[in-house]
């Protein structure tokens, strides 16, 4: 009881932090449209980096491929923010294809097939506030896949409790979400591209983790995996009792 009266004060301190974090970048990318690539512009986009990496120090980074997932993780946060406050290469690429300068994300092209107030009206108060709940879903299942493991780690046991309980890996699906937030608010070309590519080495890197886990803990891990999927929760888990 104690355990989870410390992971419920968690999660609202964790909320208090990062919604106004999350909010004020978002807010911004509702102004009009100013690319100046100012000094200004480029430290904002570089906090914003900054930020959206920190997480991946919760991750162990013991294997190249483990490096590798991360570091396409971090060029799609680069080119999302340097696109989004910074140089806007899809609507350069879309002025000079089709001679139309105001598609500034791949969403912007929803705009002359519904009409700018209905796309004004969406993407302000549906796109907006969505993509802000999966990014901060996905930064909560990172902290708290990381915490459990922490602890599984020091005692030296497999981790089956908490959200493991619903997932095998939180963590991986948990940037996934922030990822898929992320294009959700601003689609570029570049961004499109990277989501798949990031989606599948995640999917990859986690079948190899799990062999090594496998070996280490044998039948154990097997009932584990058996009762509990890989990354879309079963809210009604048939794990085996937490450790």
């Amino acid at each position: 009881m104690e355990g989870k009266t410390k992971d419920i004060i968690l999660l609202f301190v964790l909320l208090a932090i990062l919604t106004p974090l999350l909010i004020y970048p978002s807010y911004l990318s509702l102004k009009p449209f100013n690319y100046k690539n100012t000094i200004s512009d480029w430290i904002f986009i570089s906090a914003n980096v900054v930020f959206f990496s920190i997480f991946l120090l919760f991750i162990p980074f013991r294997k190249k491929v483990s490096r590798k997932a991360s570091s396409v993780y971090v060029a799609f946060v680069v080119a999302l923010f340097a696109e989004m406050f910074g140089i806007p290469l899809t609507m350069y690429f879309f002025s000079y294809a089709i001679g139309e300068n105001n598609i500034f994300s791949l969403e912007f092209l929803l705009a002359p097939v519904v009409g700018q107030t209905l796309f004004y009206n969406i993407y302000h108060y549906i796109i907006f506030y969505a993509s802000k709940v999966i990014i901060e879903i996905g930064l909560l299942l990172v902290v708290f896949g990381w915490k459990q493991i922490y602890n599984g780690q020091k005692a030296g046991k497999l981790v089956t409790n908490g959200i493991y309980r619903y997932m095998r890996n939180p963590q991986y699906l948990g940037f996934l979400f922030v990822t898929g937030g992320l294009l959700l608010q601003w689609p570029s070309i570049f961004t499109v591209i990277l989501w798949p590519i990031l989606a599948v080495m995640y999917i990859k890197l986690s079948k190899k983790e799990e062999r090594d886990v496998e070996a280490e803990f044998g039948d154990e891990f097997r009932k584990y995996k058996n009762s509990v999927p890989s990354f879309w929760p079963r809210i009604r888990s048939r794990s085996p009792s937490p450790q």
